[in-house]
């Protein structure tokens, strides 16, 4: 399941440069996949456990400046492998070019215990592609 959310550069989000600071791209990526999860998962899921990033591999390949808007775009095109997944992203232009794209890697977390937790397919369910494909 694709999930999409625009952003709209504001002035504290630019840098020196007169474009989006790659840290403030870094929260867009956490807030893209935090929505993601509070659309798609049910409470009890969202009440019993919670997300942590384990790594991020970003390509930027385009500037925003202030006032511009972006849609954000994320995705899981493949199961979990025990308490781990990859979610892709990618932040596109109004003018449809891709500024910035990326995976990261997520893993769950029992929010009880404080201890990393296997992905059950029930967890996963609601936030993998059906179709067997990956967006365009």
């Amino acid at each position: 399941m694709t999930f999409t959310q625009a952003f709209t550069a504001q002035a504290d989000d630019i840098d020196e440069l007169g474009h989006v600071n790659n840290a403030v791209w870094v929260r867009w990526i956490q807030e893209l996949a935090v929505a993601h999860w509070h659309a798609v998962a049910p409470s009890e899921h969202q009440d019993t456990y919670v997300w942590v990033v384990t790594r991020h591999e970003i390509d930027y390949r385009g500037n925003v400046s202030v006032g511009e808007q972006v849609v954000g775009e994320t995705w899981v095109p493949e199961p979990p492998r025990g308490a781990r997944f990859d979610r892709h992203f990618r932040f596109t232009g109004n003018d449809g070019r891709i500024r910035v794209e990326g995976i990261t890697t997520w893993a769950m977390i029992d929010r009880a215990t404080g201890r990393l937790v296997r992905i059950r397919p029930d967890v996963a369910a609601p936030f993998l592609d059906r179709t067997g494909t990956q967006p365009l």
